[in-house]
This record gives C-alpha cells, structure tokens and sequence, in this order.
C-alpha cells in the first residue's frame, strides 16, 4: 500500500487569517519590481531592509541554538548560554526544552531580534562531524520530537524559529561545495524526516538551505525546495539561503529560495530584476517570495498594523540561571557507576580532587556561528567548592594541557593602557594615521562583520590596534601573540618583536579563520607583578572578505564587495604554566590524598567546531594518561566528559564512574555538584551512541566533490546487524539514574489497520531506594520483511517518574509513519503488510519487553 507524502502531524501554531493573507496581498501589490527584489536580499549581515511603502520595519536575525547572540559577536553584548543541542536532545524531554525555547525568546526580544536561526536538525551520520554537538541526535524521530519543542518554545515568544540546514549539511569538509549522494529513501526516513515534522507539526516559519549539494544540486537551487516543502509539505514560510550559500541568479530565483543572506551584495540585485525584465525569471515567482517575507514579518509583528498575538515570557536573571542549571543536570549522561559510586555522600567528604584542563576552564558551548558571549560561567571548581562549603578542602591541579594554540588574553591579565582598570583600547585609523574611532573592551577575541561601529566609517579604516598593558600574576616566561589572517604586527614594551602576513591554507573554510585562525606568537620574562605595555596592530588595507563562493585574500579596501566584510583576529596570551610531566604527577598526588578525585576532560575549539571536521574521536592530548593515572591513585576517581560529540573513553572500565556533559551551558559547575551530590539526578539519555573505536565509522571526506552516503538507512545503531557493524561502548539510549528499574510488562493492540496511530502501554516499577525518572523507549521491527530494513528503530518513548517501589505505566505514541517506508517507485509512502514487533526497555541495547502488532489493511 503506498500512499502520496503528507505531514504526520496537524499544525499546532498559528497561520495568518485569510484577512491578513488578502491583507499582505494588498500590500504586495503596492510595490514595483525593484522594491520588492530589494527586499530579497539581507540589508546586511544581521538585518532585512525595511519597507515604509508597506509598513515593514527592520528584521534582525540572530545566530543560535545555544543562545541568542545578537548583532555584536564579542562580550559587550552578553547571551544567556544554554545547553548545546546534543545536551538538550539527552534530556529526551520534551516540555523542559520547550521552556528553554520560550526562555530563547525572551532573550531574542531583549536584543531586538526577530528571527532565531535554530535549531540545527541534521543527524549525526557520524561522530566525525565538526557541528555534531549544534545538532540534536542520529536518530531522525527524537531529532524531530526535541526540535518541534524547541520550535514551538521559540515561536510561542513571537520569535521565528529557522530549522536547518536543509538538507543534508551532516559534516563541514568541503561543506560549500560537496554533492552528498543520498538515496532516495535514506533522504525521506532519515535526513528529511526530522524537517517534515518540524515543518508539520511544528508549523516553523522559516527553513535554512544549505551550502552543500544534494544529488547533483546546490541546495539553494535544488528542485527538493519546491518538491519537498512547498508541494509535499505545504510549507507556507520562508526559504533563507546560508549565509554566502547563494551563489546563482536564475537558478536560485526559479527555485524556492525567498532570501538570500546576508547583504546587501549578492547574486540577486539588480541581476534578478533584469532577468524578470527579460522574461528568464518570471515576476509570479518574485511575488511569492515577497509574499512569504512579509508572512514572516506579520508573524513576528515587524508589519504595522498586523499586531502579533505571542508575547514573550518575562525571565529575570534568577529565573533564567535556574532554568539553565535545571537543563544542564536533566542532561548529563551517567554512563557507568560501579558500586553507586554516586551519588557522593557530602558528610562523608574532607577532601576533594577536582582535576583535569577542564576543570577550572570548562567548555561550554561549541565553536562557530553558535558561539555566544555568557554573562558568566561557573567552572565545575568553582561549583563544587560552592557546593561543599568551607567544611570540604577542594583542592585542583590542571594535569595536562591539550590545547596546541595559545588561547585569547584573558581579562585577568589585561590593564587598560590610561591606568583606568581592566581591559584592552582597540583604535580604527585611517590610511594615514587619522583616528576614527575607538573602543574598550574586555577580553582578546575580535569580530566585525561589515560594520566596525557607529560614526566610524568602513571604507575608511585602514589599521586596527589594540593597545594593553600585561600585568604578570606570577613570574616567568609568558607567551603573547596575535592571530588572524593578514598584516599583523606587534611591539612589547615599546619594541617591535614582529610584522608577518598569516593567511589560511587553501581551501580551508572561513570558520577556521574564526575559531583557529594562524597565530604569530613571541615570548617575554616577567616577574610576578610586572607591566609591559603590547600594541598589536592589524592592517585591513588589504584583507579577507567573504565572498559567495570562496574566502578571498586581498582584495582592495575600495572593493564593491566591502560591505561583506569580516574582520576578525585575537590578541593572544599564555601565562607560564608546568609541562605536562610536572602537572600529571601534581595530579597524581592530589589524587591520592582526597576521598574522590573528579577528573574534568573534554575537548577543545581545535577539534570540535563549525568549519572543519575531528580528524580522530581521541581525546586531545595526554588526557587519556592523566585520567588513568589519576585512577591507579584513587578507586574513586569520578570522569566528567566534557564534550559536545562522542570521544573514546579506553579507561571506562577502570574508573568509578562516567559522566557525560555535553558542552552544558553557563550553569555548567552547579549543575554538575547538584548531580554528584545527589541534590538532582542525572536526567540524561544517550541521543547518539558512543563508539568503542573508530572503526567503520561513516567518512566525511569528498572523493572528487562528492560525499556517497553509502551506509543508507543503516546510521549509528541503525546498522546493528550489518557487516562490519561494532557495537557501542554506550548504546543509543543509554543512561543510568540512582535508582533501578523493574520492565514489568507491555501493552499493544494485537492488530492494527495501516495508516493509523496507535499507543503501548509499558509498566515499569522503580526498584531502588530514590525517586527517579526513566525514558522509556519503544522500538519497531519487521522480522521476515521483503523491504531492506534495520533490525530495529525508535518507534516512540515516554518519560515517567516514580517514588521508590512504586509501578507506573508509560503511555507511548507510536504514529502511523513507524510502519511506512518509503516506495522509491510509488514515490511515496508504504506500508509492508503483516506482524511488527515492538520491543521496549531503557536503551536500543537493553529491550526486556516485546509484543507483536499486525498491521494490514483498514
């Protein structure tokens, strides 16, 4: 039986009345050509021009997920940062991140942003990926279920939600131009699926397109954009480009592609309104464009007199921290705990070891356009101090430093130049010296992206200096530098120490000039308390600027393309610090004297960031030394994984316990003491399985262009089964809480007519001594089947909550759409009639339960 595409699910938000669409008609009409292909492309890099002839303010776009950045990508303006996706999917819970998204809102209005771009819905095909942690799971159904919740939060505010990047953007290597081979039904059950939902139920407003290629197709002009969403789905907002990802002007015209970002350049323009003039585009196809844009705009209530009906929820600081704290824990993944290790008896403690290089300085977002500047972030040091009070000795030693890059200066160590405090003067000149204009700030990290401020002309600038005066906290040999692309040149204490051009090797992707941008480095002897004043100095006469296909080098300051400029490099500073030697075997012995030593390891920018893919899942540097080292020391050695993606762990077995906390946010330290001393439990379950090696894992390595998704249907634990298929070290689903569980008994409907929903009912009895909550998952499976199928796939799942020895039941939905596959040759979907299995149990590795369901025909 096959039956034609639809959505799953009925809308649950908001569609414009049939007033307001006559309405945005109206004003539609009222526009010439010129005007209305203006407004199709970005004003700049964050705003949509404005349209007084229609009633149409500014728009301003914000990069998320794991926060709302804004305009300015520096620390002068502070963003609530909320657990990275790979976190939020962990909690498997739906009603907590709609929260969070209602939270993303309310931050969103108070940057005067409109259009949130997130969540980021593509699967994890494989660990190797450079954006897995922006990105929620690589199972398409909980991907979907997490990010219609996150939608939902987020446009419940009156805030556009953007899913992306449609479609097939699972990697970074060569991510502008690859072609990703998919077939037919992997595209429609796996990598489409979650957007279909999203699109459906989710009823978001608009759609990211991707810069990859699908199937021989850039995705800005791929026949999938009006295939897929307009025919398919019904999808009635709007399509934005990737930023520089449109690079076309008929193609991308005569494709569902409404908005080309950012501007105000671009391959629309004055080159679109001369092939609708010529008839190569037609102008129906412009009015549709125009039409979802302004959609899009009443929905937000940047149109006047079409006021919205959502209103943001008020979140003061105390609220938002304890929201964040409350996620952040209801994600952490406690993967293994021998012997109950945890949770930790405070009262039994009076001495503590918390180690390891993320310990003091964690990680807690990924690197890229997710990158938001915190208010704050409490270390997992500084939390367990607080947590455990003066009557504990928490005591702290580094242990290795994995970083191979001297990091940006960090505002300890920083005095502005006129004696006045903290911080750096960052100065604009002119060709011959004239100042234009100038800044304070507070930190070693610098973005501009087409505009250096107010009052200070862009065309103009022709040097950026930073000046700062180093105070030296402890004696020795520091290390300061300058990174970015282009001329640097830097003087210490009023001497010039070098003047070199950096430039990216080719190829390399512009992220990399943001995130591990080359660096020039010299270093100076101080003794501790001592000042020397650093001028680092940065011409832009001729620098990088995004283009639309490329990151190109010296091009003219006068160029017309200027107006896309980015500028962006870091004043870089390493205090002295021990060799990993000296600090390991410190470790050691701290270890060795504390009740429980905690070890804090996790990745860096360098390997887990937008731009560029992990090129191996080892932890960076000697951290895998450190902790076993630290484990022969002391039985009770506690890991804590801080990590956005999967990483191998080749020590699992021989420490006490594993946990595993994403890159979790603001809050991150006093979450993570909550949960190790018992105050909330670990909530998480694993949205990806965790390998036990690196071995056949999918590659995101091109071969001539093109990227061949040649394991199908058969990602992460869907290739159970497969030749060369290695089990998990940490299956799919996985998760242990601190209390037991008892899989009493399920509940199915023995038939069911094809088309249809239906629910199980699984029984489970908390066996331990605590309250605690369990994700219960349901999985399907067509045993004997003729269509090619994993062994299994999540159907559904629930979470409940129980007091000790209490039963509850489960009540899990299982759609229609857990039956279908899709009919390459019907060119929809199918049900294969006949006996299903559903099993159920706490991970896709551990299902005591099963029933058998016979779906045939209504």
């Amino acid at each position: 039986m096959t039956r034609q595409p639809t959505t799953d699910a009925p809308s649950t938000s908001s569609t414009p009345s049939a007033t307001d669409e006559a309405e945005l008609a109206r004003r539609l009409g009222a526009l010439t050509l010129e005007q209305k292909v203006r407004l199709l492309t970005g004003a700049d890099f964050w705003s949509l021009h404005p349209e007084p002839a229609v009633g149409l303010r500014r728009l301003v776009v914000s990069d998320g997920p794991a926060g709302v950045r804004g305009e300015l990508w520096d620390e002068r303006s502070p963003s609530a940062n909320v657990p990275s996706p790979t976190a939020l999917a962990a909690t498997w819970d739906e009603p907590l991140v709609e929260r969070l998204g209602g939270l993303l809102a309310n931050e969103a209005r108070g940057k005067g942003v409109d259009v949130l771009l997130a969540p980021t819905v593509n699967l994890h095909r494989t660990p190797y990926g450079g954006r897995h942690f922006e990105c929620f799971s690589e199972d398409p159904l909980l991907t979907a279920r997490i990010g219609v919740a996150y939608v939902q939060g987020v446009q419940g505010g009156g805030v556009a939600a953007t899913v992306k990047h449609f479609v097939g953007n699972d990697s970074e290597t060569q991510r502008m131009t690859l072609d990703a081979r998919i077939g037919e039904r992997a595209l429609r059950e796996l990598y489409l699926a979650p957007f279909e939902r999203i699109v459906g139920e989710g009823r978001v407003w608009a759609v990211m397109a991707a810069y990859n290629g699908v199937n021989g197709h850039p995705m800005t002009e791929s026949p999938l954009l009006r295939q897929v969403l307009h025919d398919d789905w019904d999808f009635d907002g709007l399509v934005m480009s990737d930023w520089f990802a449109a690079r076309t002007t008929e193609p991308s015209a005569r494709a569902a592609l409404d908005l080309v970002m950012p501007g105000p350049i671009g391959p629309w323009g004055d080159a679109l309104v001369a092939a609708v003039r010529k008839g190569k585009v037609e102008e129906v196809l412009v009015d549709d464009k125009v039409l979802r844009l302004l959609r899009l705009a009443a929905r937000v209530g940047a149109l006047s007199d079409i006021p919205t009906t959502a209103t943001p929820l008020h979140h003061d600081a105390a609220s938002v921290a304890t929201r964040l704290r409350e996620t952040a824990a209801a994600g952490f993944v406690l993967a293994r705990n021998e012997d109950a290790q945890l949770p930790l008896d405070r009262a039994a403690l009076s001495r503590v070891a918390v180690l390891g290089p993320n310990a003091a300085a964690a990680r807690t977002l990924g690197g890229g356009s997710a990158t938001v500047f915190p208010p704050y972030t409490v270390s997992p040091l500084d939390g367990i101090r607080a947590a455990l009070g003066d009557g504990v000795e928490v005591t702290h030693g580094v242990g290795v430093t994995p970083q191979t890059r001297v990091p940006a200066a960090a505002l300890a160590h920083l005095r502005h130049p006129d004696g006045s405090g903290e911080g750096v003067e960052v100065s604009f000149l002119g060709e011959d010296g004239t100042l234009l204009g100038s800044e304070r700030r507070s930190g070693g990290a610098y973005t501009w992206m087409g505009s250096y401020g107010p009052g200070v002309p862009i065309g103009e600038v022709a040097r950026v200096e930073v000046r700062t005066v180093i105070r030296a906290t402890d004696a020795g040999r520091y290390t300061v530098g300058g990174s970015g692309i282009g001329r640097f040149r830097m003087s210490v204490a009023g001497v010039e120490v070098f003047d070199v051009r950096l430039q990216l090797p080719p190829g390399a992707d512009l992220v990399e000039g943001l995130m591990t941008p080359p660096q020039r480095l010299h270093t100076v002897d101080l003794a501790a308390g001592e000042e020397t004043e650093v001028v680092l100095t940065h011409d832009i006469l001729t620098h990088d600027i995004l283009t639309h296909d490329t990151v190109t080098h010296e091009v003219d300051s006068s160029d017309d393309a200027l107006g896309d400029a980015v500028t962006m490099f870091q004043l870089n500073l390493q205090p002295p610090h021990g060799s990993d030697d000296e600090e390991i075997e410190r470790a050691v012995a701290l270890a060795r004297e504390a009740d429980v030593a905690v070890v804090v390891v996790g990745t860096t920018e360098e390997v887990e960031s937008e731009g560029f893919d992990r090129d191996s899942l080892a932890l960076p540097g000697r951290q895998d030394e450190l902790v076993r080292r630290v484990a022969e020391a002391n039985l009770r050695t506690v890991v804590v994984v801080n990590s956005g993606a999967p990483v191998l762990l080749p020590w699992s077995e021989e420490v006490a316990a594993v946990l595993l906390a994403w890159f979790p946010g603001q809050e991150f330290g006093n979450a993570l003491a909550d949960v190790l001393l018992g105050v909330a439990e670990p909530g998480g379950r694993l949205p990806t399985g965790w390998p036990v090696s690196e071995e056949g894992l999918p590659a995101t390595e091109p071969v001539d262009g093109v990227l061949a998704y040649d394991e199908g249907l058969f990602i992460g634990y869907r290739g159970d089964g497969r030749t060369g298929w290695q089990p998990p070290r940490y299956a799919f689903g996985h998760g242990l809480g601190y209390t037991t569980w008892d899989y009493v008994s399920i509940e199915a409907p023995g038939e069911l007519p094809s088309g249809a929903d239906l629910t199980v009912d699984v029984r489970i009895r908390n066996s331990g001594t605590r309250h605690g909550k369990e994700v219960v998952q349901v999985y399907a499976g067509r045993p004997g089947g003729a269509v090619e199928r994993p062994l299994r796939w999540l159907a559904g799942f629930a979470v409940v909550e129980a007091a000790p020895g209490e039963e509850v039941v489960a009540t899990v939905t299982v759609a229609a759409r857990a039956f279908e596959h899709w009919d390459t040759e019907g060119g929809g979907w199918a049900v294969e009639l006949g006996t299903f299995t559903l099993v159920a149990g706490p991970s896709s590795a551990t299902l005591p339960l099963a029933a058998d369901i016979a779906v045939g025909n209504s």
